[in-house]
């Protein structure tokens, strides 16, 4: 694809938005219509087919961010992430993914694969060797997160797009946590980037969204799977999508240096035993991440020493908010055990890492001495 014509903040505004030809609004004009006309036209529009007007200005914006040809809208991250997996793999067909990836993505996989046929090898992801290690003769796709949910651990992603293209494998990213703004994979050779928009291309903690962005030739083979699985975005949400992508490259610098602060004030505090942010140098792949990535994103994770109990924590914080999503302007805490990893088993949340006592932090935009003095009083 070309350069981008523009800055980023510019493309987050202006790109893809429909001009209201009728009354000059400042704003894209919402088509709340589930019905077009069939007759007489170039393009017959429905809703499942993914190319309502609303529907298409959002897809131009994410792609312009993404560095692709095409993106298109989901009705949720899983929807988006199930609805790709699905429009590369046939039965008798094999995948390789990380280890560490979202709770969804791994249990979609593990519940679901073998009733289509579809065999999967896992890999710890750290090293290019691990992939290559995995890889069989009918391996279709490798699948990979970075930074991943919710160790922060961080895969080389040009080193796994040149392996994949050596085989001839499609290689798919969730590039949730990064978002387009701290990080273009198809740049590195990716073939497909996958979000969930609930969290940072929206922001707002108010709607739920996912999104794929790829080149043309593939994502055909996306749209004619999509369009039977019927995960489409409404025109409503994908307005809201729109207008949310406005303030992105704004929201995501203010979310890059709060997190930053607050993994280095962690990392020296007594009652935290280990912080995992790929913008601390002791991280183990922070100079990956560092070449990789244009800002450490605004997620991190850290563990309470044993002595504090990580529910009555949560309990006591008063401005960060125990919530089960992440990516608002609003800080908010979990704990992945229960939350987005509760369907792994004790097993496999220990195999990857989880201790029950990790606490995933989404670090918001409000001023960063507010957030360390609610840690503070909690604690106490």
């Amino acid at each position: 694809m070309a350069k981008a014509k523009y800055g980023v903040n510019t493309i987050c505004t202006h790109t893809g938005e429909i001009k209201d030809e009728q009354f000059g609004g400042a704003v894209s004009p919402i088509y709340l219509t589930s019905s077009y006309p069939f007759m007489d036209v170039d393009v017959k529009r429905y809703p499942r087919y993914f190319n309502t007007p609303n529907q298409q200005a959002v897809g131009e914006k994410i792609a312009a961010l993404e560095h692709v040809e095409a993106a298109i809208p989901f009705a949720s991250g899983m929807a988006a992430i199930s609805t790709t997996l699905l429009a590369f793999l046939n039965q008798g067909d094999h995948i390789v993914l990380q280890n560490e990836i979202y709770g969804g993505s791994f249990n979609f996989v593990v519940e679901d694969f073998h009733k289509m046929g579809i065999t999967y090898s896992f890999t710890d992801g750290i090293n290019v060797a691990d992939f290559e290690a995995k890889i069989q003769p009918n391996t279709k796709v490798i699948y990979i997160e970075t930074p991943s949910n919710p160790l922060l651990t961080i895969t080389d992603i040009k080193a796994v797009a040149d392996l994949a293209k050596k085989h001839g494998i499609i290689t798919m990213i969730d590039n949730t946590f990064a978002s387009p703004i701290n990080q273009t994979p198809i740049d590195l050779g990716i073939d497909i980037s996958i979000h969930s928009a609930t969290k940072y291309l929206n922001g707002h903690s108010d709607m739920a969204a996912g999104a794929v962005a790829t080149s043309k030739e593939l994502m055909d083979r996306i749209w004619h799977k999509a369009k039977n699985l019927g995960g489409n975005l409404s025109d409503l949400n994908c307005y809201l999508l729109e207008r949310s992508i406005k303030t992105l490259g704004i929201r995501v610098e203010r979310h890059n240096s709060n997190a930053q602060h607050m993994a280095e004030y962690l990392q020296h505090h007594k009652a935290v035993v280990k912080v995992y942010y790929p913008g601390l140098k002791d991280h183990p792949n922070h100079a990956i991440a560092n070449e990789q990535m244009h800002g450490f994103g605004g997620m991190l994770s850290f563990e309470l020493d044993g002595k504090y109990d990580a529910f009555t924590f949560q309990k006591k914080l008063k401005l960060i908010k125990p919530s089960m999503s992440l990516a608002g302007v609003e800080s908010t805490i979990l704990l992945p055990s229960k939350t987005s990893h509760a369907l792994l088993t004790a097993e496999q949340r220990k195999a990857v890492g989880i201790s029950d006592n990790l606490l995933r932090f989404s670090v918001g935009i409000e001023d960063v001495q507010d957030i360390i003095d609610d840690i503070e009083q909690a604690l106490k």
